[in-house]
């Protein structure tokens, strides 16, 4: 080779390497799918339903806002022969919370109010509050609940299936009387209503002292409707779900639409799921039923899909396809531990409507900044910053005794190289 040409190769090599480098800078490592291995999850969530612990289920995982895998198995209604479908509805439970929370977020943002303000000021019948103690008669609460503590799940508020307070619960149609105590989609009467009750039950613990999960998001559902005027599924559906495109996230599915919801199912003491009955603890009033009570910590229903575009905006700091919900400062709000060290499990903390992971291996392989949570019908999803990912499984299964929820996050990391 003559030695002009050499030096030109040369040249051109010395002009391309700080390209390749830059591409590779913008790949941190352990963040590329491997789709081979990510193919995993095929034969695992097979296996659970030809073993019969479920009955079907839609995964779907997204890197970079784009599906890197989504697949629908098994059965949505084993009974009436429905196989599970992508857009396959689902009751989401606890999933509801963070939404609920975001419309907090997005009220404070327009200044109709304080994260810091008590819960009173928007709900009188919070203004004062009791807290049972053991042996003894209630004892005025040591301060007012604010929002912020019912964000956190640290305002000492149940579901009501405590032994000191459970027969005072059932009698006002909470706790043990509302399914698993959570359950209020059989109420005929509005959310607003059903929380003023709740105020005049003793609660567990002091505001600000311990983490409890419980009612808390339910109460927000109220403020949401009280500080914005609306009700809480018409807020749901004009503020978030309309400018997200989450074409089938409700409170109650269309009587036309109900072969689009699953079934529930539940885990028996041998481990296999069998059809769940009718009512509170097993399929609901999500079709037929008042119509009336949102529940704003465990109400709605949603599909894959619409979860994971959700997801995917707050991933991206509150925006998507250029339409903002929240600022990117309000979603770190979301994602970061805000519960101090009054959260139970060490290496992780709670946010405003999120478990967040902060040390690697406190929740299996999710990486730091990682959070999620889950719902009471076997649902679950989780949203990974640095990988860029979003994950979501939805199931029904109601109690869920299997390891789906661990298993179904694991097999998604390992697909990252």
């Amino acid at each position: 080779m003559r030695l002009p040409a050499l030096k030109s190769l040369l040249l051109l090599a010395a002009l391309l390497a700080p390209a390749a480098d830059a591409r590779e800078a913008a790949t941190p490592a352990g963040t590329r799918i491997a789709a081979q291995r990510l193919a995993r999850i095929d034969a695992a969530l097979q296996r659970y339903i030809d073993d019969g612990r479920i009955a079907g289920a839609v995964a779907l995982v997204l890197q970079d806002g784009k599906p890197v895998y989504q697949r629908p198995f098994g059965w949505s209604d084993k009974e009436a022969g429905r196989h599970m479908r992508e857009d396959t509805v689902f009751r989401i439970a606890s999933q509801t919370k963070a939404l609920t929370s975001a419309a907090i977020l997005m009220l404070a943002e327009e200044g109709k109010l304080s994260l810091d303000e008590p819960v009173g000021r928007t709900i009188p019948a919070f203004a004062k509050t009791t807290v049972a103690v053991a042996g003894g008669e209630p004892v005025a609460a040591k301060r007012r609940i604010t929002v912020r503590d019912l964000l956190t799940h640290t305002a000492g508020i149940s579901y009501g299936t405590d032994a000191a307070i459970k027969e005072a619960y059932r009698a006002q149609g909470l706790g043990p009387a509302a399914g698993y105590g959570w359950y209020t989609a059989d109420k005929d009467e509005a959310t607003c209503a059903t929380m003023e009750r709740l105020a005049t039950l003793p609660f567990v613990a002091q505001p600000g002292e311990r983490w409890v999960y419980g009612y808390n998001t339910d109460i927000l559902g109220c403020v949401v409707e009280r500080a914005s005027g609306m009700a809480l599924d018409e807020f749901v559906r004009t503020r978030i779900a309309e400018p997200l495109d989450l074409r089938d996230t409700r409170f109650f599915l269309p009587p036309a639409q109900r072969e689009r919801l699953a079934a529930v199912y539940a885990s028996g003491d041998d481990g296999r799921a069998a059809r769940a009955p009718d009512g509170a603890r097993g399929q609901g009033h999500y079709v037929d039923g008042p119509r009336r009570n949102f529940a704003g910590g465990a109400g709605l229903l949603s599909t894959a899909r619409d979860y994971a575009r959700f997801l995917e905006a707050l991933r991206r700091g509150g925006e998507l396809d250029g339409v903002r919900i929240l600022s990117p400062r309000s979603v770190r709000l979301m994602r970061s531990n805000q519960s101090g060290a009054l959260y139970p499990d060490e290496g992780k903390g709670f946010g405003y409507g999120f478990e967040v992971t902060e040390r690697y291996g406190a929740n299996g392989l999710d990486g730091e900044g990682a959070y999620g949570w889950a719902g009471a019908y076997g649902t679950l999803y989780r949203v990974d910053p640095q990988a860029r990912l979003v994950m979501v499984l939805m199931i029904q299964l109601m109690p869920n005794r299997t390891d789906i929820q661990s298993v179904f996050p694991t097999l998604v990391y390992q697909a990252l190289e």
